[in-house]
């Protein structure tokens, strides 16, 4: 064991302690999130603040629940259509996506050239850039305030397409012909060869589609009209109040309210952080 530390370089040493100075820094604005999420109302407001809650309640949390729901539309209905929204996306981009990327990279069709430049020159534009003509094409479908407003539009993505086509132009087309020469059809071997082997990327995908389509409020702005179909986002925005005395009343609330939006996103990408890290380190390399 003494061999072992004296082998350790000091400088070794320093570089893993500045990490961790580094981590910890960077973690101060999410402890105070949570330690916030738990104070009583006396510690929001003393002067100066504490960094972390001395008498932890969850008394913000009923508050939350008290001002964000209502007696015709609970605030579980909220998370309902959050959770509703952001798992079918994220099922449905990672199937579509990898489909057309399978059928782009390994099948030879007329045009698969033609359609991979428009999915490229599609990464070019913002999204806010499409925002008016998409909002046309949803009215004109008459999907104003349903789910598939919030879902279909966020399905077929061009970096989702461009993420998969980068591993799967990698697969051997080797197995591919063996696989064929057995009797194995397409949709066989996508399911039962490729598919399995792009656990990473999906990983990686599941968690940017669930990130952005939870923290979502824009969409559900301009596509839902009613109150029971609004998304946690969109009813969590009303709770902060306006200035002054409402806006103190609340602020128990707001803290619980950006706990609970946060804590999903944070255990999605610890669950499938070693994937997600993988797959950046495997692209960047290959970049």
């Amino acid at each position: 064991m003494l061999r072992k530390l004296k082998k350790i370089k000091f400088s070794r040493v320093i570089v893993y302690c500045l990490m961790v100075s580094l981590v910890l820094f960077t973690s101060l604005p999410l402890i105070y999130m949570v330690s916030t999420a738990f104070k009583p109302m006396q510690e929001l407001f003393i002067f100066p603040p504490r960094f972390l809650v001395m008498d932890p309640t969850l008394s913000n949390f009923s508050d939350l629940v008290l001002v964000a729901g209502s007696t015709t539309v609970p605030f579980i209905r909220y998370i309902f259509n959050s959770l509703i929204v952001s798992v079918t996306v994220v099922v449905c981009t990672i199937l579509v996506s990898a489909c057309a990327a399978y059928g782009l990279v390994k099948l030879d069709f007329p045009g698969g050239k033609a359609v991979f430049q428009i999915i490229i020159a599609a990464l070019m534009f913002s999204p806010h850039v499409t925002q008016i003509p998409r909002y046309m094409v949803v009215n004109s479908l008459s999907m104003i305030d349903t789910y598939a407003a919030l879902i279909l539009p966020s399905i077929a993505v061009a970096y989702n397409f461009f993420l998969m086509k980068q591993f799967i132009e990698q697969y051997p087309d080797t197995l591919l012909e063996a696989a064929r020469i057995d009797g194995a059809g397409e949709v066989r071997i996508f399911f039962k060869i490729v598919f399995p082997a792009l656990a990473s990327p999906i990983a990686t995908l599941a968690v940017f589609s669930f990130i952005s389509n939870w923290n979502d409020y824009f969409s559900p702005l301009i596509y839902i009209t009613s109150a029971p179909m609004k998304t946690l986002p969109l009813a969590l925005q009303s709770i902060s109040g306006g200035v002054g005395a409402v806006s103190f009343a609340r602020a128990g609330a707001v803290a619980a309210a950006t706990f609970l939006m946060t804590v999903p996103s944070i255990l999605i990408f610890v669950i499938l952080q070693r994937r997600v890290v993988s797959t950046l380190t495997y692209s960047g390399i290959k970049g």
